[in-house]
């Protein structure tokens, strides 16, 4: 069999309710925090600015600040500061609450996965974190065979 370690434990979790804290407004956070509305997750988006924050989402227009992370379930750090980034990534260490840190995969204690539906299932692929073009594919062509089933 081979060696796991080096991969990420695939879990699946039910998000109804629960809220989602992302801290970046871009482009990587606008898609993350969509994917997590279409599961059910209270996401709260903080960012000083946002063109457009998906239906359903709360903008905070301000900057991140320590206590951002409490009551969360868990948080995403994507904006395009380094600093920023790695102090929520810290509160998330503090609190106990799973992190995706958009530019720095050792300090994520989760992985956003390309998220793939149909058929009533739903499948998510990551890559140890050094492939995302194979990811990608992957990710289509599990789409497509989803899409075919009945």
């Amino acid at each position: 069999m081979e060696d796991l370690r080096e991969y990420r434990f695939p879990i699946f979790v039910d998000l109804r309710g629960r809220r989602a804290v992302i801290v970046g407004a871009g482009p990587i956070a606008l898609r993350r925090a969509g994917v997590l509305l279409s599961f059910g997750a209270e996401v709260i988006l903080i960012a000083p600015e946002c063109e457009a924050p998906p239906p359903g989402a709360v903008w905070e227009r301000r900057t991140y600040r320590d206590g951002d992370l409490e009551n969360a379930f868990l948080a995403v750090a994507a904006t395009n500061d380094r600093e920023v980034n790695r102090l929520v990534g810290r509160e998330a260490a503090r609190r106990n609450i799973p992190v995706s840190v958009a530019d720095a995969r050792e300090e994520s204690t989760f992985f956003f996965p390309a998220v793939c539906t149909g058929g009533g299932l739903v499948s998510g692929v990551v890559s140890r974190g050094d492939n995302h073009k194979k990811t990608a594919a992957a990710a289509r062509a599990i789409r497509a065979v989803l899409e075919e089933l009945p």
